[in-house]
């Protein structure tokens, strides 16, 4: 057992998290013929084998789910050293791993990148643009620092900090420009198109229309916010975005914009991390960053016109 290795370790967690040994090689920016010495020369350390092998994927052996649930943990530790280090300096230097869900990417990652490079200089971001259940896992897996998700999440392992709120509003055919806004319940009789599932950007939606989600409706999913007003454009249906997300989705669609009435739907965007995590006072720093940055993407907004 001495002679297994930190970067085998990681060479490991890689092939088990991807499952296939091109797109673990490429994670860990190494050839494919050296990722499988690297897991072939740790197998015969343990005197076991790791992974059963397919035509197109690998799959963890029993003991090798057993081993991989420890060497997550070992890795976790050994990045924590890391990040006690870079804790106890007066500035914050050196990786951020950032999560980030993707209706709120696209629209707030450019101001908060640059304020971060201006506030922090010597830090290296690192972005993770997905789903919020796949960040909320690669932060307990340590593989993310913090993540920019709408909250609450509820996980009592994780800090949450809220940030900021914004309405929702409905995106409607040019057409429909100057209508009444419909209520929620007439939403609900309407052709509403959604986020596919697995988005909490969905959630909130029907939740706000009071639709349950297992509940035929007359709606059509999309990938991403711009499929979805495109959609809208095209005459398919409505739908709901947030409004840090108007200008960018709607200056290319022939689509009109409308408010709601009280009660408005509407999120609350925070930031989460490790409670554990030795990052947890810069982090908490960061999110003013944050916060500053989603203050002053509202203010260019409101400074265009209407």
């Amino acid at each position: 057992m001495t002679s297994v290795t930190l970067r085998q370790l990681r060479y490991f967690e890689a092939l088990a998290r991807h499952e296939h040994f091109g797109r673990a090689a490429d994670a860990c920016s190494i050839s494919q013929p050296a990722m499988s010495v690297q897991i072939r020369e740790l197998e015969e350390t343990l005197g076991t084998e790791l992974f059963e092998r397919g035509a197109r994927q690998v799959r963890l052996t029993n003991f090798g789910e057993a081993f991989a649930l420890r060497v997550r943990d070992i890795l976790r530790s050994v990045d924590e050293l890391g990040d006690m280090a870079r804790a106890s300096r007066e500035r914050l230097v050196g990786r951020l791993r950032i999560g980030v869900i993707p209706t709120v990417a696209p629209y707030l990652l450019p101001t908060i990148v640059g304020n971060l490079t201006r506030a922090y200089e010597g830090l290296d971001i690192h972005v993770r643009e997905t789903q919020t259940q796949r960040l909320i896992e690669e932060l307990a897996e340590g593989r993310l620092d913090t993540a920019i998700v709408a909250l609450p999440v509820s996980e009592p392992s994780l800090t949450e900090v809220a940030l900021f709120a914004e309405d929702f509003v409905l995106v409607r055919p040019g057409e429909d420009a100057g209508k009444p806004t419909p209520s929620r319940e007439t939403l609900r009789e309407m052709r509403l198109l959604l986020l596919e599932e697995g988005h909490c950007f969905r959630d909130q939606a029907l939740s706000f229309c009071n639709m349950h989600p297992a509940r035929p409706r007359e709606l059509l999913d999309g990938s991403s916010l711009s499929t979805l007003v495109q959609m809208v454009s095209a005459g398919i249906g409505v739908t709901l975005i947030p409004e840090m997300a108007v200008p960018v989705e709607t200056r290319s669609a022939s689509v009109s914009v409308a408010h709601f009435k009280s009660p408005k739907p509407s999120r609350t965007i925070g930031m989460v991390w490790r409670r554990a995590s030795p990052l947890a006072e810069q982090l908490l720093r960061i999110s003013e960053v944050v916060r500053q940055s989603a203050e002053t993407l509202r203010a260019q907004q409101d400074s265009l016109p209407s």
